[in-house]
């Protein structure tokens, strides 16, 4: 009888499965990017939860990329009373048109945009990303003098880029660690995370059992903050059966 979690890879889909005294087996498709969690019962080994996943291929296909899409189709309009998220809290934006360079600042619950008269919605989110892009940077070395010693790993160069489906990734060649602007609007404890996650990827490139049981020591509470991460204002389906 199987028990506790595991991680697998179905046709290049990483799968997180947990065994419970359950009678079903549940597939959910979770988002932001259509991260896969399997729920299985007990009696279960992982060669009939990958045939169960494999089963369900398509469609687990087609929720990602609905999942996706709706992701990109969210666009701002950059005005006055939006909201707008950063460290995972939650900031009002107000938009004045000045004269002068243009600025984004923090003032108590709001993001303030201060913008030439006439910018368009393309400029203020250019100002926005920029101002994002410094905050993840001006958090990031701290993280990295933190994890070094712990992985026991050096990381070479990083930087912050937009990513479509990713969180982060990590080239164990070059030791070049990729971080996703977005996570300048999560709770500072998923960017740890990622930084973990990717650095652990220096000793082991996929998810395979040796690089969960590294995590495991390194980062006992991962797949909280990973659970955390991926929490988001889209709803997921599941797949019973």
């Amino acid at each position: 009888m199987n028990t506790g979690s595991a991680y697998l890879t179905v046709s290049g889909i990483g799968v997180d499965v947990v065994y419970k005294d359950i009678k079903n087996l549940h597939i959910g498709v979770y988002p932001p990017a259509g991260r896969v969690r399997v729920a299985a019962p007990a009696r279960l080994g992982d060669e009939a939860v990958r045939l169960a996943v494999v089963q369900r291929l398509p469609w687990i296909r087609k929720r990602t990329e609905q999942l996706r899409n709706a992701e990109r189709q969210s666009e701002r309009e950059m005005v006055t009373g939006e909201s707008h998220y950063l460290w995972g809290e939650r900031l009002r934006l107000d938009v004045v048109e000045a004269t002068g360079r243009p600025s984004a600042t923090v003032r108590g619950s709001r993001l303030r945009l201060s913008v030439a008269p006439g910018a368009t919605a393309i400029q203020r989110q250019h100002l926005v990303e920029t101002w994002y892009r410094a905050q993840l940077k001006a958090a990031i070395p701290a993280l990295l003098e933190k994890w070094q010693p712990i992985v026991g790993r050096t990381v070479e160069k990083w930087t912050v880029r937009r990513m479509k489906t990713k969180w982060g990734s990590c080239n164990p060649e070059s030791s070049h660690l990729s971080i996703n602007l977005e996570l300048a609007k999560k709770h500072p404890s998923c960017l740890e995370y990622i930084v973990a996650h990717e650095m652990t990827h220096l000793h082991e490139r996929t998810h395979n059992e040796h690089f969960v049981a590294l995590l495991d020591e390194y980062l006992p509470n991962w797949r909280a903050l990973r659970d955390e991460l991926n929490r988001a204002p889209l709803a997921h389906e599941e797949w019973t059966s």
